[in-house]
């Protein structure tokens, strides 16, 4: 007996969030989101998404056990900025089934035609700001910090309902001593050469944080302006973001390029905290997860470098290789094994090339799907 259920209780989303936990519980690549943090991105009223768009929880259910989860998603600012009529999945687990696949669509697919949608995207959880797309090839290891995982066969059961490729995303790979130093160093002349224009890099201010992210904001939302599917964040969402990544945060790793006190560039990377997510069962922090937290960041050995954005008109300057070039050299000053440059888009070869040439290896990447509703 096969069955999709609303979520409309406490008791519902709980079994939502835990559903990947069980799906897999065999697989030593599998990273456990934290449930207070998946509690309040899927609680309206907990995130500032919920001010402006929606969203629906689906689980599918089999013989009394759960098969399967996925949200419908409907971004107004997505569509009013596109003037589109587009709607999302995410939050996307299930097992290897042909019919649960069909069922969890199907449900998702009607909620969005009723408000309007005719046609579907995702993998996003709930934009392009948050985490998204599908992984289709790199299989061999955990994923990085805020970066998405999910069994090989989920690609061949989403091509079979129709799905087809949207745009693919990458992600690069830096290993210690297996970068390339000369295009580091050719990084102090760009420098130099900026200067000459009164265009400065620096690390980000923590005594001037809050206006430092101001400035950070700004640059956000303009840099990504052309990026396909994005929508630019709410001062609430950023602020939202933006206090989660404070915790976490290396001033070291997160890179400014200014003019005349104005920041026109920016670039962050973030320590790898799935090393420690990975250890901590269902993604608790009670009884002993949060002292796992607290106790393991000294000992992450990885980054994520998560964003990187330069404004029209101060493009092809050389910022976006200083910018990296920054990052690497705390990245080698600080004895870090690896770092993850993602995702970028797969045609944007402004920033792909610049991260090739410092020694970035393709190693992985993932797909933004679509289809016809």
């Amino acid at each position: 007996m096969k069955k999709i259920v609303k979520v409309s209780t406490k008791t519902e989303l709980g079994a939502f969030i835990d559903f990947p936990h069980e799906l897999y519980a065999d697989d030593v690549n599998y990273v456990p989101e934290l449930f207070i943090a998946q509690r309040d991105l899927l609680s309206p009223g907990k995130h500032p998404f919920y001010e402006h768009s929606e969203i629906q929880l689906f689980l599918a259910y089999e013989d009394e056990k759960i098969v399967g989860r996925i949200a419908a998603i409907n971004n107004t600012n997505h569509n009013k900025l596109y003037n589109a009529t587009d709607g999302f999945f995410g939050f996307f687990d299930v097992v290897n089934s042909q019919d649960i696949v069909s069922l969890l669509f199907e449900a998702a697919q009607n909620w969005l035609a009723e408000k309007g949608l005719n046609r579907i995207l995702g993998p996003v959880n709930f934009s392009t700001n948050e985490t998204c797309g599908l992984l289709i090839d790199g299989f061999d290891g955990p994923p990085v910090a805020m970066m998405p995982y999910n069994a090989p066969y989920y690609l061949n059961r989403l091509e079979q309902l129709g799905f087809e490729k949207n745009v693919d995303l990458r992600a690069y790979r830096y290993t210690t001593g297996n970068y390339s130093d000369r295009s580091v160093k050719l990084i102090d002349r760009i420098e130099e050469r900026l200067k000459r224009n009164d265009i400065v890099i620096r690390t980000i201010n923590m005594k001037n944080f809050n206006q430092d992210k101001e400035a950070i904001r700004e640059v956000y939302n303009k840099a990504w302006d052309k990026n396909l599917g994005f929508v630019p964040m709410t001062d609430k969402e950023f602020d939202y973001t933006a206090k989660d990544l404070k915790l976490i945060l290396d001033p070291d790793f997160c890179i400014m390029a200014e003019q005349n006190g104005k920041i026109v560039g920016f670039a962050l990377a973030i320590p790898d905290i799935n090393q420690i997510q990975i250890k901590i069962k269902r993604g608790r922090l009670f009884p002993t997860g949060l002292i796992k937290l607290l106790t393991g960041k000294k000992k992450i050995d990885g980054i994520r470098i998560l964003l990187l954005g330069v404004v029209d008109g101060y493009r092809k300057m050389g910022i976006e290789a200083c910018l990296y070039g920054h990052i690497i050299k705390s990245f080698s000053a600080k004895n870090m094994k690896y770092a993850e440059a993602s995702w970028t888009l797969d045609h944007n070869d402004m920033i792909n090339k610049p991260i090739e040439d410092i020694g970035g290896k393709l190693y992985r990447k993932y797909r933004i799907l679509e289809k016809a509703i």
